[in-house]
């Protein structure tokens, strides 16, 4: 088998300046929850040294000497342009897994190896084309390969100039590229294990290639020594085309203002819950177990403090929306407390099981779910957008919501935001 990885280049970003030309070769960045920290660049503001997580606060200074644009995380923009994306990648093999929202993994099986550069070219054009998003494309023998390719040929490393193929490369080639890339540089190898790596004379991905796999596996993890065999062109991580059911959901957010009240607590807690109930039947389950937790500001040392979950069992399992939202408020009331300013509301449906594998109950005196109802609910909320129908627990006007001061218009989920020319 041969992989490839594509991946989208500053991928929010990226987005935004496919319906804003204008931003093409300005420094961008996109802000997190609550416009709160760097979570995309541009690469002119990676250039500036700007770091992803940098809090937005603490550049204002540096913006307004390199005219430094912000902009709100438009997380409907973004699902959707990556949608049109992966619809585009997996016209080029029936072997597709997606990662992550600009990340995805083809396999190659059975490609003449000679053209896969050719190929990834091509991905690199029609994806331009047709989407308006700039990718690069990593060719190796295993997913831990083409993933270091990919790295390369975002980095124009060994000549890559978008495309890297290590197919291509001689041994001698490869080793000198391997000796140059930090170890860091390797799927899963993070701060901590590098340092660790690092004290054992590991510092190259040279040097974790040609260590031994069995005492690193040993010291370390079974994982580390799969990255190891990996590395040396043995597979050992399969495509996932099916991505596997969650075994938890959690929805959270932090709140946009302070929330001193129940009832506002009431309506994020129901909101977010709608919101978890809804990837739940997106992969055919319920919930037996349920969490809900609240907390103050943890950075104001000097505002009362209070933070608290709860976790308990449903009576039964359930993917219903009122019946998850009647059981959340329940936990809701036992956890509040007057006289703090709340900062964050969460919930975490647990227990997840098939929602066709059900032990029945003699004496059940839960309120049965009604998946008909619910799935009206999601249809009309897929067609008309989220929110459309809804329990009138989650309020109206929600001023606790998060702040998006700098959020672009929704081109292409908005009928009123679609672009239009004279």
């Amino acid at each position: 088998m041969t992989f490839a990885l594509i991946d989208g280049n500053n991928f929010y970003v990226s987005c935004e300046q496919v319906f804003n030309p204008a931003l093409e070769g300005k420094p961008v960045v996109v802000l997190s929850n609550n416009d709160g920290c760097v979570v995309a660049r541009s690469a002119e503001v990676k250039a500036l040294g700007v770091k992803m997580g940098a809090p937005w606060f603490q550049m204002k200074d540096l913006a307004r000497k390199h005219g430094i644009l912000a902009y709100s995380s438009n997380y409907a923009l973004y699902a959707d342009m990556s949608n049109r994306m992966m619809r585009v990648l997996e016209t080029y093999s029936p072997q597709q897994e997606i990662y992550s929202i600009d990340e995805c993994f083809l396999g190659f099986d059975g490609f003449p190896a000679g053209e896969l550069a050719a190929i990834g070219e091509r991905i690199r054009r029609q994806v331009k084309q047709w989407v308006g998003l700039p990718v690069c494309v990593g060719i190796g023998a295993t997913k831990t390969l083409a993933k270091l390719a990919n790295h390369c040929a975002k980095k124009g490393r060994a000549g890559a100039d978008g495309v890297c193929d290590f197919g291509r490369m001689r041994p001698a080639e490869l080793d000198a590229l391997f000796a140059r890339i930090a170890v860091n540089e390797v799927w899963g190898v993070g701060r901590r294990l590098t340092e660790k790596l690092a004290a054992r004379g590991i510092a190259s991905v040279r040097d974790l290639r040609d260590a031994d796999a069995v005492s690193l596996g040993e010291m370390f993890s079974v994982v580390l020594q799969r990255t190891v065999m990996e590395l040396r062109g043995v597979s050992c991580l399969e495509l996932e085309e099916l991505a596997p059911a969650k075994k938890q959901i959690i929805s959270s957010r932090a709140f946009g203002t302070y929330v001193y009240t129940l009832s506002e607590l009431e309506e994020a807690v129901s909101t977010y819950i709608a919101r978890a109930a809804e990837k739940l039947r997106r992969q055919h389950s319920v919930a037996g177990a349920l969490q809900v937790y609240i907390r103050t500001n943890p950075f104001k040392p000097e505002h009362p403090q209070y933070q608290r979950g709860l976790s308990f069992a449903l009576p039964a399992p359930s993917g219903d929306t009122r019946t998850l939202t009647r059981a959340a408020l329940w936990g809701l009331k036992r956890l509040f407390k007057p006289g703090y300013a709340y900062q964050k509301a969460g919930v975490m449906l647990m227990d997840l099981r098939d929602a066709g594998v059900l032990q029945g109950q003699l004496f059940d005196a839960a309120p049965p779910d009604r998946p008909a109802l619910m799935q009206v609910i999601d249809r009309a909320n897929a067609q008309w957008g989220r929110g459309t129908l809804k329990l009138a627990s989650e309020g109206m006007a929600k001023p606790w919501q998060m702040r998006r001061e700098r959020v672009s218009p929704g081109y292409t989920t908005r009928w009123e935001d679609l672009l239009r020319v004279n």
